[in-house]
């Protein structure tokens, strides 16, 4: 399974956009060597792995605390609370995926929105049940969501990272195969060019 390719596209733009390095230098003789470079980020790999293992914990425990409160609970923050539930368990399912899926695989795109996910809606969800005193929080549920800010934290910085050398890895092999063709295949046009200023240079310089 895989991502919608109209999507792909928007993420791949996206992308390049942000975390190409306008600063970098120009391509090098360095094609073989970078053809093996491995770009996968073993911390968040690792980071991912512990992720999934603790998701499960931090969302039975966060379950249980809501069931032990709920009575005692506003309607708002009720809605609110099921709500966020729901979504942080399909937003996470999906997060996981696209993170493990670009990661390994170097996919920019599937990390693009792992980092997306991560930054604009996982986040901000767990530090509203971190600091929100309306909602009661009882000490385990402090526990975990610190847990969980600190893993999307970490993620979060790490992605951005990674993306960084993916996009100019890409960037790097384009440019240096774009070299390659205009050297195997020179463009007519410049000799054709050459050409004509010849003709023109050699009669301008005829007798008058």
């Amino acid at each position: 399974m895989s991502l919608p390719e109209p999507l792909r596209r928007r993420l791949g733009s996206f992308s390049r956009t942000v975390f190409t390095d306008s600063h970098r230098p120009g391509p090098q003789y360095q094609a073989d060597r970078a053809g093996i470079e491995i770009i996968s980020s073993l911390p968040l790999q690792m980071s991912l792995y512990f992720n999934v293992y603790f998701f499960p914990f931090w969302w039975i425990s966060t379950v249980v605390m809501l069931h032990l409160k709920y009575p005692v609970l506003s309607d708002y923050y009720k809605f609110i609370l099921v709500t966020i539930m729901i979504l942080v368990s399909l937003i996470e399912v999906i997060r996981l995926y696209l993170g493990y899926m670009g990661n390994l695989q170097e996919k920019v795109p599937e990390l693009a929105g792992f980092w997306l996910l991560s930054l604009l809606l996982q986040l901000p969800v767990i530090l509203f049940l971190l600091f929100n005193e309306g909602l009661k929080i009882q000490p385990l549920e402090r526990a975990v969501h610190i847990i969980f800010a600190l893993f999307l934290s970490f993620q979060v910085i790490a992605a951005f990272v990674t993306l960084k050398r993916m996009v100019n890895k890409l960037a790097t092999h384009f440019r240096l195969n774009e070299f390659d063709r205009l050297e195997e295949h020179p463009a007519p046009e410049l000799y054709s060019l050459g050409k004509e200023e010849r003709v023109v240079s050699m009669a301008g310089g005829g007798p008058s």
